[in-house]
């Protein structure tokens, strides 16, 4: 089985990371993961997406494709056609501190709205907005346990950048957290 996710946002919200981070904890859980990027030349501000495609076997998709079954969108300034690439019924995942979806469109897919930025403030990591949003998707979609999530973040962590690394795990596992409430209310309803 394969499961493709485009991530998508503007430079600075960390998409690159969050989608390295997914790539490579799916590699430690032993499955199969590919990983595309495309952002702007800007540092911050401009477009960035990352693809990726996780499989439980040598994978046949690319990691650029034109539909997915999952999207998680930190911002509305480069949405652009990602809710056209996502399929019927897939999994929509909303950063709803920035991004507001409309209804009839929510309605076409498994929608969740998590308020990524005001959390990751919360829990005092700003920056870590974007592994919020990762830890509800990884819940939420069973593609990865929230171990190798963590694991795979301190890893792609440079010596500069270590500070952040408690940080960005809470903000994991509020992440994890938060989809679970999700995976309960669901059940529940």
């Amino acid at each position: 089985m394969e499961q493709e996710v485009l991530i998508a946002g503007i430079g600075g919200q960390g998409i690159q990371l969050v989608g390295k981070t997914l790539a490579l904890a799916a590699t430690l859980a032993g499955r199969h993961a590919m990983l595309a990027a495309d952002y702007g030349g800007e540092m911050r501000g401009g477009p960035s997406q990352a693809t990726v495609v996780v499989g439980d076997a040598p994978l046949r998709a690319l990691p650029i494709v034109p539909a997915v079954g999952a999207a998680l969108v930190m911002h509305d300034r480069f949405v652009g056609a990602v809710p056209e690439r996502l399929r019927k019924g897939g999994l929509l995942l909303v950063n709803s501190s920035v991004v507001d979806v409309d209804a009839e469109r929510a309605a076409r897919y498994a929608y969740f709205e998590l308020p990524a930025i005001e959390l990751a403030r919360e829990l005092g990591a700003p920056a870590a907005a974007g592994l919020v949003m990762l830890g509800a998707f990884a819940r939420l979609s069973g593609v990865v346990e929230l171990e190798r999530l963590v694991e795979a973040m301190r890893s792609l962590l440079p010596p500069y950048r270590e500070q952040h690394a408690a940080g960005n795990a809470t903000a994991l596992e509020a992440g994890w957290a938060a989809g679970a409430d999700r995976s309960a209310t669901a059940a529940a309803g």
